[in-house]
């Protein structure tokens, strides 16, 4: 029982807590075109936890996956020069806060596999936001002082209502209630997989609706990275596939 609630807790802590705390925070500072590419390298990230924490084998091909999505990253944050190191000493701290959110959801992805199976899918995401919660107030306690609440009717805006509203049902509910349900159904492995158009999406929206300039080293990050998630992602769907006869025969 004890070591079931360290590890929802655990899990709380890596989904509910500092994926959206770091996520939303980044984004105040960066573009949203570069935190979609930053979120991009989840599966390169979970391959390498797989292989440190969970003693998985990596082929040749994943490793190349890695090194490709890794120079994809360190492309972008150069913004295409790789030997201007002045770049770094300017680097946005949003580009920080938003890889600080890709690798806390790769972490919340890999170890989602040590859940405990007692726990259901709309129990783990209840109990998930519960705990969230809990280790939220002591952030917005003291936040509150620096950064003081605003007017009651700011709070009955009708756009922040709306935006409240999204955030509630979409982002912080439903989205984790059906990826939970998916990598119940058919394991991490395979479900990994679906989260490689989640960047895309993102990427592609914030050209389109928020007006985000794209800039070359845009583009030759992207491909870097969708390069490497491509051989990731070839090699666990071939095991995948490899694995449905046995599900079929039980």
């Amino acid at each position: 029982m004890k070591k079931s609630m360290v590890t929802l807790v655990f899990l709380a802590l890596c989904g509910q807590v500092l994926f959206p705390f770091t996520l939303y925070i980044g984004l105040q500072y960066t573009s949203s075109l570069n935190a979609a590419i930053y979120l991009s390298t989840t599966p390169a990230l979970v391959l390498l936890i797989n292989k440190l924490v969970f003693k998985e084998r990596i082929s040749s091909r994943n490793i190349t996956g890695v090194v490709l999505s890794s120079l994809g990253v360190i492309y972008l944050v150069m913004q295409g020069d790789l030997f201007n190191l002045d770049t770094l000493r300017k680097l946005n701290r949003g580009d920080v806060w938003t890889m600080g959110s890709a690798v806390s959801w790769a972490l919340f992805c890999a170890f989602l596999r040590i859940k405990p199976k007692s726990v259901g899918g709309n129990a783990f995401v209840a109990v998930s936001a519960v705990i969230g919660v809990v280790m939220l107030l002591p952030v917005l306690a003291f936040s509150t002082p620096t950064h003081p609440l605003m007017e009651i009717k700011a709070y009955m805006n009708s756009g922040f209502l709306f935006g409240l509203a999204y955030l509630v049902v979409f982002p912080s509910w439903l989205s984790y209630l059906l990826w939970n349900k998916g990598i119940q159904a058919i394991g991490a492995t395979r479900g990994d997989i679906y989260s490689h158009p989640i960047p895309l999406s993102g990427g592609v929206l914030s050209i389109l609706f928020l007006n985000v300039p794209l800039h070359t080293f845009h583009l030759v990050s992207s491909l870097l990275i969708a390069s490497g998630i491509a051989l990731c992602a070839g090699k666990a769907a071939e095991k995948s596939s490899q694995r449905v006869p046995v599900a079929n025969r039980e």
